[in-house]
């Protein structure tokens, strides 16, 4: 996307438009006047930025309503164009979304959304999809389905099995699909598996959830076992939760649990800022002058250059600087001087791309303001160790030398140990095979440790 594109104001608003209603197929008024407070409250904020154009679409729920027309009648009285769109669209939006900010280099990965009503399912690499899955299940759908609202005390591992076998029973045609797939790593959007990753990470682990953490199978068993030992109540005091998600966690978990299972998942990257909502933004910016652009330049260099503007850098002066880093590093490369990887020789572009941001806030110390700004910036495509790389690099292209124990070389093996190289960490096992034990797994990262 162009890189003086940003961010003027997130919002969020929970409406649960579809609360009620996959019982009998019919909006519930309440949920419709939610939506539509949400509706203008969100167009008045946009109108008041200079917004010209609003796209809004709305998924799951309006689609599979017998009051669809009725649903879509407060929204365009306030000017507002609301889409329904197909399973199958929301998730090629979900696939655009999510690729665009990631980094998949040659490898292939399955990408799983869980909402309310419908949950989808996507295979693809960097460049397009290959296989694109909507199923009729969400947190919402299945929690109205199987559960009355007085019920809420713990969940019977009876009742559990029933959730699961209903799951596979729904998606059994998607799987048989999704296996046919060469699928090397996975990655989970939606608020189901961010908070379902929260929980794990706050009671297993005792710690806050990282940019880069991932949540294995072993991990998601264990937070679902104790979630249905306890009732309503006690489920909104678990460390990590959503307290409002509490009510449909268990039904959401179940989805997933299956999936990753049958799957043959043994662990899944969590995406929390990307997905639907990107995917319509970089949808419309490929269809509206920006297609070739979108193709030639990778997310890491459309992340690199986006930063590099928001900070009001000097482009022409940085690509030069760039060209002039890589040209010594392949001189000293080709008389066996260095001896790394194309991995290193891109991150050392990068950072001479970045090296000057600093200046933004001031030129006196700007390679140490330049180091906070890529560390802070979230670089979209990178993992937080290539991150420190870039940072670390750019904070010493002055005079000074790193030693080995300044806090930054420190943070920089940290963010190494804890990324366990990065992308590899996140690899599926084979399609056809179940999630290996705990076992197994850690001997996995053990044996990966001793290979770096």
């Amino acid at each position: 996307m162009p890189s003086f594109l940003c961010t003027l104001t997130q919002q969020k608003e929970v409406v649960r438009l579809g609360e009620g209603e996959f019982v009998d197929q019919y909006l519930q008024p309440e949920a419709m006047d939610r939506a539509a407070l949400v509706c203008r409250k969100f167009a008045e904020l946009s109108r008041s930025y200079g917004a010209e154009e609003i796209l809004a679409i709305t998924t799951s729920a309006a689609r599979d309503a017998k009051t669809r027309r009725t649903y879509a009648t407060p929204a365009s009285r306030r000017r507002l164009d609301v889409r329904v769109i197909s399973g199958k669209e929301e998730a090629r939006l979900i696939y655009l979304g999510v690729s665009s900010g990631i980094h998949l280099g040659d490898k292939q990965a399955a990408f799983i959304d869980i909402g309310g009503g419908s949950t989808e399912i996507i295979a693809g690499d960097q460049r397009q999809y290959h296989f694109l899955g909507s199923v009729n299940l969400g947190a919402v759908r299945l929690t109205t389905l199987f559960f009355l609202p007085e019920e809420v005390g713990p969940v019977a591992a009876e009742r559990y099995a029933l959730l699961q076998r209903y799951v596979r029973n729904a998606s059994v045609r998607t799987i048989q699909q999704m296996r046919e797939q060469h699928i090397d790593l996975a990655f989970g959007s939606s608020g189901t598996v961010e908070n379902l990753t929260d929980i794990a990470v706050r009671t297993l682990h005792n710690r806050q959830r990282q940019r880069d953490d991932v949540l294995t199978y072993h991990d998601l068993k264990q937070v679902i076992e104790m979630l249905c030992e306890l009732p309503l109540d006690a489920r909104r005091k678990v460390a990590g939760i959503n307290p409002e998600r509490a009510d449909i966690i268990i039904a959401g978990a179940s989805i997933l649990d299956t999936l990753m299972r049958d799957l043959g998942l043994a662990e899944m990257r969590v995406i929390s800022e990307r997905g639907l909502r990107e995917g319509m933004l970089v949808d419309y910016l490929s269809r509206n002058g920006h297609a070739q652009m979108m193709r030639d330049m990778s997310v890491r260099e459309r992340s690199v250059l986006q930063l590099g503007h928001a900070c009001g850098f000097d482009e022409r002066h940085a690509r030069h600087i760039a060209q002039l880093t890589l040209e010594l590093y392949d001189s000293a490369q080709k008389a066996g001087l260095l001896k790394l990887n194309g991995r290193s020789r891109e991150l050392l572009g990068y950072a001479a791309m970045l090296h000057d941001i600093g200046a933004f806030l001031s030129y006196n110390d700007h390679h140490l303001h330049t180091y906070y700004l890529i560390r802070n910036a979230e670089l979209l495509g990178f993992d937080q160790s290539e991150i420190e790389i870039i940072a670390t690099t750019a904070l010493f292209h002055r005079k000074g030398l790193p030693k080995s124990k300044s806090p930054e070389v420190n943070a920089l093996d940290k963010a190494r140990s804890q990324n366990c190289a990065g992308p590899e960490r996140i690899v599926a096992p084979c399609r056809r095979t179940r999630p290996q034990s705990h076992g197994d797994h850690q001997a996995r990262k053990v044996a990966r440790h001793q290979q770096e």
